[in-house]
């Protein structure tokens, strides 16, 4: 070709014409090359769209046994929806579709609700999940927090938990006999700057108005004495001796021992009896008057919880705690028979249930302040994770 271009050129010819003829021998246009079978990179942005997000889901995606479960459960909310919303106004976003993107938050590891709404806006599994078209736009960030009030005061999360928490019981996949109770802590969303004496002035150091220095070395500092500015009702605690404390929650689960469902939750101020105090607190709620029995760790072995439990109809199978000052709190009544040892062994699930609530779902720090909003978030969390569970049950028995 170069030859044949060769001979065509004369003396008159434009060598601006010639430079432009080899620039496209150099980089040529991909619509002068014939391809074969190989497609075009090209983007045509099409006008019209034909499929829906519920053709562009696989019928086999993991997600969609939650939805259907999800969708049984908002139903039975319809009442208590009613009864939140005003009959005169401008239509709000459905609550049916708030649960659901903060569902998807727990189960994708979204770390706020600012990203969620990001993701929501281009994320065609989120939309169809949500309930959202594919021209639907995305409400604002804000509106989960005007309506965060709204979802506490009719105290959502426990009536969802509690709706799942009945299909569950429905497929048989709980025990009624036999539990497991345990706590853990929840970091709160407050720094150890905040933590000041409770009778002292709000002085601010003149270094740095913004981030003041702080040296509270050599302080002696309690929960009788001090309080976080940010967060009063975190508490300073630790997990065990040696540990550093933190300003933290105490998350509580109440576990059956069939399948390792939660069918319980609370969060107290971690004062240092919460544990107990929420075990009590949960075994009371018990539905039925016949005797169960609770599993649990070296820290629930102290006289006055088993004595309560006993009163409450419930056999006591912690752990014994044998360095415990005067001995263990059980006795070879309780530790001889062959259920104790199965309860000891069943009371590693509730592990698993904390691992993937702080994990998965992020409650490691939790992000929002006050004792109920935590405990509002933990139930929803509970809530998920239980449909999880209860997905993943399903897919074993097929």
């Amino acid at each position: 070709m170069d030859q044949l271009w060769s001979e065509n050129l004369d003396a008159s010819t434009d060598l601006n014409l010639v430079a432009g003829y080899q620039k496209i021998l150099l980089f040529p246009q991909h619509k002068l090359i014939r391809r074969g079978m190989r497609g075009r990179d090209e983007q045509q942005l099409d006008v019209f769209s034909y499929i829906s997000p519920e053709q562009r889901v696989p019928h086999d995606h993991p997600l969609r046994p939650l939805r259907t479960m999800t969708d049984e459960a908002l139903k039975e909310l319809q009442p208590r929806f009613n009864k939140l919303y005003a009959k005169t106004g401008r239509p709000s976003v459905a609550p049916e579709k708030l649960l659901r993107a903060l569902l998807l938050q727990a189960l994708y590891s979204v770390r706020s609700e600012r990203m969620l709404m990001e993701q929501l806006s281009y994320n065609l599994l989120f939309r169809w999940f949500v309930g959202l078209n594919m021209d639907d736009s995305v409400w604002d960030v804000t509106v989960f927090t005007k309506n965060r009030e709204r979802l506490l005061d009719g105290n959502i999360a426990e009536a969802f938990f509690q709706a799942v928490l009945q299909q569950a019981r429905e497929r048989s996949l709980l025990s009624d006999e036999h539990f497991t109770v345990d706590g853990t802590l929840l970091e709160a969303w407050a720094s150890v700057k905040s933590y000041q004496r409770k009778d002292a002035k709000n002085d601010v150091p003149p270094d740095d108005p913004g981030n003041a220095t702080v040296d509270f070395h050599g302080e002696k500092r309690s929960n009788q004495t001090h309080a976080s500015k940010t967060d009063p009702d975190a508490k300073m605690a630790r997990k065990g001796k040696g540990k550093e404390a933190k300003l933290s929650y105490n998350g509580n689960l109440l576990v059956e021992n069939r399948h390792g469902l939660i069918v319980n939750s609370e969060v107290f101020e971690a004062n240092g009896t919460a544990e107990r105090d929420a075990a009590l607190v949960m075994l009371e709620q018990i539905p039925g008057t016949k005797q169960v029995t609770v599993g649990g760790d070296k820290g629930y072995d102290t006289a006055d919880f088993v004595a309560e439990c006993r009163n409450l109809k419930v056999t006591p199978h912690v752990a014994q705690n044998l360095e415990r000052p005067g001995g263990s709190a059980i006795d070879a009544r309780t530790t001889h028979h062959a259920g104790y040892a199965i309860s000891q062994r069943k009371r590693k699930r509730v592990e698993e249930c904390f691992g993937w609530l702080k994990t998965i779902a992020l409650l490691r720090k939790v992000r929002h302040r006050g004792v109920f909003k935590v405990g509002w978030v933990f139930t929803f969390a509970a809530a998920a994770y239980n449909l999880v569970r209860m997905r993943n049950l399903a897919i074993q028995s097929t």
